[in-house]
Order: structure tokens, then sequence, then C-alpha cells
């Protein structure tokens, strides 16, 4: 009667045992937010002991694979009724992170090596560059220290700090080389050849000096209120030989000519036989005398005859 009493209490159990098997499971995926990992980030209804740490959390953007045999130690150590029914079981843990802005790390960078002679219009070249990462909404604390920097050929080294909570100190020894930059003024837009460029179409920038070719023009006031002889694209240097004055007078436009002498001031129509900006030279012809003579543009369309030129001018006023 005994025995037949404990099978039957075995027997009762047993639906409840299986219950607590199902229950328990590993988290396929799941993503913590704090550097402490728990025994619920990894089983599914840990029950009681979810909230037991059970290590470290992953590094801000890194992951945590934990494979069958992992899972089975760690559900045993802490007394989790879980057996895994296959040896491809697992968890993945994952801890979200940002990485730290390239800026940030410029700027840490500069402040050490201004110290040191660095041209402040230097641009700093580290190659490529895998930027240490903080949890999302910490804010890092950057700085730059033990820093080098030879000031004839450029090269530097330095030990990057990077400080943030939730998270240990990060320490990256880096290498670059600060590289010489020249102004350059580039185009906002497309910019199609016979147009004048406004203040709005360019933009004055810092370029490497091996990419800046001799006659870029390199300040808004040799631009701005030019006429290309040239398209460009958004983001190109201008050359200041694709650029010239305005025209004021277009070819085989008409005109007004104008002498003027003490005492006398004589004007005719003309018409001009080449585009030419204010102040320079164009040949016109007299529309009264059929001559052409030599003017210098004045004015949209004004053109004052140069000494020495003798046009027969008909109109008088």
């Amino acid at each position: 009667m005994r025995s037949a009493a404990a099978f039957a209490a075995l027997l009762a159990a047993l639906p409840a045992f299986a219950a607590a098997q199902e229950l328990a499971a590993p988290r396929p995926l799941s993503v913590v937010e704090e550097p402490v990992l728990r025994l619920g980030d990894v089983f599914e209804n840990a029950g009681p002991r979810a909230a037991q740490a059970i290590g470290a959390a992953p590094a801000p953007g890194r992951r945590l694979v934990l494979d069958a045999a992992q899972l089975s130690a760690l559900a045993r150590a802490h007394n989790l009724p879980w057996r895994p029914l296959s040896a491809h079981e697992r968890a993945v843990v994952e801890r979200p992170g940002r990485s730290v802005p390239r800026e940030e790390i410029d700027g840490a960078l500069r402040a050490d090596l201004s110290r040191l002679g660095l041209d402040p219009d230097a641009e700093l070249d580290l190659g490529p560059l895998l930027p240490p990462v903080v949890p999302p909404a910490a804010i890092a604390h950057v700085s730059a220290e033990n820093t080098a920097f030879d000031a004839a050929s450029g090269r530097f080294s330095s030990t990057l700090v990077v400080l943030a909570e939730g998270t240990p100190a990060v320490r990256m020894r880096l290498a670059g080389r600060a590289v010489p930059t020249q102004p350059a003024a580039v185009a906002t837009r497309r910019i199609g050849i016979g147009e004048v460029v406004g203040p709005a179409d360019v933009r004055l920038v810092r370029l490497r000096a091996e990419r800046v070719r001799p006659g870029t023009a390199q300040s808004l006031d040799q631009v701005v209120g030019q006429q290309l002889r040239r398209p460009v694209t958004a983001d190109m240097p201008f050359a200041a030989a694709d650029l010239h004055a305005p025209a004021m007078v277009e070819k085989n436009a008409p005109v007004l000519l104008v002498l003027e002498a003490p005492g006398l001031s004589l004007s005719a129509q003309g018409r001009a036989l080449e585009a030419a900006p204010r102040g320079a030279v164009v040949p016109v012809m007299n529309l009264a005398s059929r001559s052409v003579v030599e003017g210098q543009v004045i004015g949209p369309g004004r053109v004052r005859v140069l000494a020495g030129s003798t046009p027969t001018l008909s109109s008088v006023r």
C-alpha cells in the first residue's frame, strides 16, 4: 500500500514538473541595457531567480552567444529545471551601443596636438578607424594623453581615453599624420556655362593641399559675381581660368556709342562685334557710318569711344 501511495504521489507530481520544464526556456535573443547579465536575460520564466546576476553583460555594441552546454551549466548552477533538447540550442544576448563620433575623437586629438605645434587648419589622417562604442544614452568624455608629434613629418601618436557611465574606461592607441590643407571655393550646385555665380552658389572649404590644383579659386570674392566659361558640378572647385566678369555687352547686341571731350558730348547707335564685360575694350560698328571703332564698356549697353578712334557719330545729344 505504501508503494502504491508513493507511486500515486509521483504520478501526481509529474504534470507540475512537466509544466515547470515547459516554462523555463532559453531566450533566442534578448537585449540588455545594463552592464550586469541576469538569469532572466538568458532564460524565459526563470521565476524568482530571474533577477540573479550571473556575470557581465556584453560590451556596448557587442553580443554574447551561449551554446547548449553553457546554458545547461547555468541552469544546473542556479537550480533551474531545464535541460537542452538538442545540442543546437543557444541563447543570444545583445547590448546596444553607439560609436563615439569621429568629430569628438578629432577634437580630443587636436586639443592635445595644438600645444605641440599642430597647424590648426591641418587635417588629421587616422587611416581605417574603428571608433569606441559606448551605451546609447551615456555621455562620453573623450580625451587624449601621452601624445607625441613630429612637426617636420606631420606624424603623431596618442592614447585616446573614453569614459562613459555603464562601461569600463576605453584606452585606444592611435597613430596618424597631420595633412596640410588649403582653402578652395566649391560649387553648392550644378552651374551651367554662362551663368553668373551668386552668393548661395559657392562655399569655402579646406581641402588637402595635394588636391588643390594650381589656379583654384581660394576666396569667395574670386567667384561671386563672375560668369562661367564651362559648367561645374556640386562640390567641384572653381578654377580661376574658368571665371570672367559677366558681359555687359553681348555680341551683335545694340549699344550706345559715347564720345566725351571737354565741351563736347556725342553719341550714336552701334552694334557690338564681341561680347565684353565692364572695363573691357570691344570693337563696335557705327550703324550710321558703318565704320568700326574701339571703345571701353562703361555700363550695360554703353561703350565709350577710346581716344585715337575717329568714328563718324551721326547723332548729337
